[in-house]
């Protein structure tokens, strides 16, 4: 039986898109995992209703995540919060971030946002455990990031630890929700 996995991202320059890209290469990788790939602004309920997994990423804007996620976050996800459908499914984050600082330019802020409204939906959250290859230069424990910007905010990209800790993020995602997949999924728990 397949497992699905969506993987859902906001990008300004591309960099975002990179990661997605890699996580979808990660999830792919396990056997008989059929992942779909889309823009914030193209997700559906549908596409949360009939996956295993999710996995969301997000540019860092002022601190928070893109506002297109965000949208997405209260227009799509909050009735399936009331109606409790998502309840059981396995979830992970990744983030960009080029704003001044050392601390990934904001990136973990981001993905604890995000991984707020992963426990709001009662979903399992996927951690990226620290002896993930490319864990030290593109790595927290919430998920994968990547610095795009550096010292003086000049445009660097993605590195290639960041797009390797991505894969294996996408990889163990993928791993997990197959696993679950014949479990019962307590949606309406009362």
């Amino acid at each position: 039986m397949t497992t699905k996995i969506v993987i859902i991202y906001a990008t300004d320059y591309g960099n975002t898109k990179k990661m997605a890209e890699s996580v979808m290469a990660g999830a792919q990788s396990v056997v008989d995992t059929q992942v779909v790939i889309k823009q914030a602004e193209e997700v559906t309920a549908e596409d949360w209703i009939s996956s295993q997994g999710v996995i969301v990423g997000s540019p860092v804007h002022m601190g928070s995540p893109d506002w297109r996620i965000k949208k997405m976050i209260d227009t799509v996800c909050s009735g399936l919060w009331m109606k409790d459908k998502l309840i059981g499914r396995v979830g992970g984050v990744f983030a960009t971030g080029g704003g001044f600082g050392s601390a990934g330019g904001g990136c973990e802020l981001v993905m604890l946002s995000l991984l707020a409204n992963f426990a709001e939906l009662g979903f399992i959250i996927v951690p990226l455990p620290k002896n993930t290859p490319g864990y030290p230069a593109g790595g927290l424990h919430w998920g994968p990031y990547a610095r795009s910007g550096g010292p003086n905010m000049e445009p660097v990209g993605v590195s290639s630890e960041s797009l390797e800790a991505s894969f294996h993020h996408g990889a163990n995602i993928a791993r997990l929700a197959g696993q679950l997949k014949g479990n019962t999924v307590f949606a309406n728990p009362r």
